[in-house]
C-alpha cells in the first residue's frame, strides 16, 4: 500500500507569471561586476584630480618656531613649468613663499572637499554609463564574452515570439485542456478512471470508484477525484496517454521493477499529476504568450507534433524515475527529484538538434 504523499500545494495550485519583456534582471548583474571592479581601484585614482595633481604644486612645512604658527610659511617648488602657487599669489610674495593663514587654510580644504565629491560624483556616472553600454553588448550578442559572463536569465527571452497559425491554435487546444478540472460526477470522467484502470491492470476486473484497490495505483485515498485538487482532467489524460503509448514504461513505473527500489516509495499516481502540474509551469503555459526559453521551444515542437505535451509528460515520468534511482531517493524527497527532473527537461528543450520531443536524450528511456 502507499502512504500519503507529502504534496507541495503551492506547486500545484500557483499560476506562474509572466515575466515582463523589458526586464533588466539580465544586465543588474553586470553593473554589479563592474561596480565592484569600481572598488578595487584605489581611492586616489578613482578621484580625477589625481590626474590633474601631475601638473600641480608641491606644498612643504617649515615651522620657525615651537608652536609652528608664528612663522610657519609655504614653500612653492613647481614640479614642472607652473608658475603659479596652488594658493594663489600674495602682494608680499616675493621670495616664492606667502604668509600661512589658518582660516585661507580652511576654506580652501572646505572647497577643496566641495570640488572632489563633485568630480567623483561625475567620474561615478561616467563608469556606469560605460558599465551599462558594456553590458547591452555583452547581454545583446551571443559573442564568446556573453557566454563566459552568463549574466543574462536563462528563462528570459529578449525577442517577442511570432506564432505560426497552427501553433496558435495548437497552444489554444492545450490551453482548452488546461480548463477542464476533474469531476467526479461526470460520466465521462469516470469513464476515464475505468479506463486507466484497464490499461493498468488488463486481467483484473475494475473496482468501485470508491475502493480501497485505487491505492494500489498510487492514489491517496480510497476516492482518486480527491486527489486531482486543481489538478485538472489533463493530469488523468496524461496517465491514459502514458500508458497506451508506452505500455512497456508506464507499466515498469507503475510496479517499479526496475532498479534498487527504496523501502518508502512515491506513489505512482500522486506522482503523475505532480508532473502534469511541473510541465505547465516550466512551459508557462498559462501565460498569453510563453516567455521562457523552455516554453517557446516547446511552442516550436507543437507545430510538429499536436501531442508534444503528452509526449513529454511521458519523458518527465520516466527521467523522474531514472532521477530517483540515481539518487537512491526515498519517500520525503520527492519534490527535490521532482525539481531536478525539471532542470535536466529545460537543459534538453534548448538543445539546438532538438526538434520534436523525440529528439530529447532522455526520450531513449521510454519502452513500448
Amino acid at each position: 500500500m502507499y502512504s500519503t504523499l507529502p504534496l507541495d500545494r503551492s506547486r500545484l495550485l500557483r499560476i506562474p507569471t509572466a515575466q515582463g519583456k523589458g526586464s533588466q534582471g539580465g544586465e543588474l548583474p553586470l553593473l554589479v561586476f563592474f561596480f565592484l571592479l569600481l572598488l578595487l581601484i584605489p581611492e586616489h585614482l578613482r578621484d580625477p584630480r589625481y590626474f590633474m595633481s601631475m601638473t600641480s604644486l608641491r606644498r612643504r612645512l617649515h615651522h620657525g618656531d615651537v608652536d609652528g604658527r608664528k612663522n610657519e610659511h609655504v614653500d612653492i617648488s613647481s614640479v614642472d613649468s607652473l608658475n603659479e602657487p596652488l594658493l594663489g599669489k600674495s602682494s608680499s610674495d616675493t621670495g616664492g613663499s606667502e604668509v600661512y593663514d589658518p582660516r585661507r587654510q580652511d576654506l580652501w580644504d572646505d572647497d577643496r572637499k566641495k570640488e572632489q565629491l563633485h568630480w567623483s560624483f561625475l567620474f561615478s556616472n561616467l563608469i556606469a554609463q560605460w558599465a551599462q553600454w558594456l553590458a547591452n553588448i555583452i547581454v545583446g550578442s551571443g559573442s564568446l564574452l556573453g557566454r563566459l559572463f552568463p549574466f543574462s536569465l536563462d528563462n528570459q527571452n529578449s525577442s517577442p515570439l511570432y506564432l505560426s497559425p497552427l501553433q496558435e491554435d495548437r497552444l489554444n487546444t492545450l490551453r482548452c485542456r488546461l480548463q477542464i478540472p476533474f469531476d467526479g460526477s461526470r460520466l465521462e470522467h469516470q469513464d476515464a478512471l475505468r479506463q486507466l484502470w484497464r490499461l493498468a491492470y488488463p486481467n483484473r476486473d475494475i473496482p468501485p470508484l470508491k475502493s480501497e484497490l485505487w491505492k494500489e495505483m498510487g492514489w491517496q485515498g480510497t476516492d482518486p477525484s480527491t486527489d486531482f485538487r486543481g489538478g485538472g482532467f489533463i493530469s488523468l489524460e496524461n496517465l491514459i496517454f502514458f500508458a497506451r503509448n508506452y505500455p512497456g514504461s508506464f507499466q515498469a513505473l507503475l510496479n517499479k521493477i526496475q532498479g534498487q527500489r527504496a523501502d518508502w516509495e512515491y506513489p505512482f499516481a500522486v506522482a503523475g499529476i505532480n508532473i502534469s502540474f511541473m510541465l505547465i509551469q516550466m512551459l508557462d503555459l498559462q501565460s498569453s504568450v510563453p516567455s521562457s526559453k523552455s516554453g517557446v521551444r516547446f511552442v516550436e515542437l507543437l507545430g510538429r507534433d499536436e501531442n508534444a505535451f503528452d509526449h513529454l509528460y511521458c519523458v518527465a515520468f520516466r527521467l523522474l524515475d531514472a532521477q530517483w534511482l540515481v539518487k537512491r531517493a526515498s519517500y520525503m524527497e520527492f519534490n527535490d527529484v521532482l525539481k531536478s527532473t525539471r532542470t535536466q527537461l529545460e537543459r534538453e528543450l534548448v538543445l539546438e538538434d532538438v526538434l520534436e520531443v523525440k529528439d530529447l536524450p532522455s526520450y531513449t528511456m521510454l519502452d513500448k
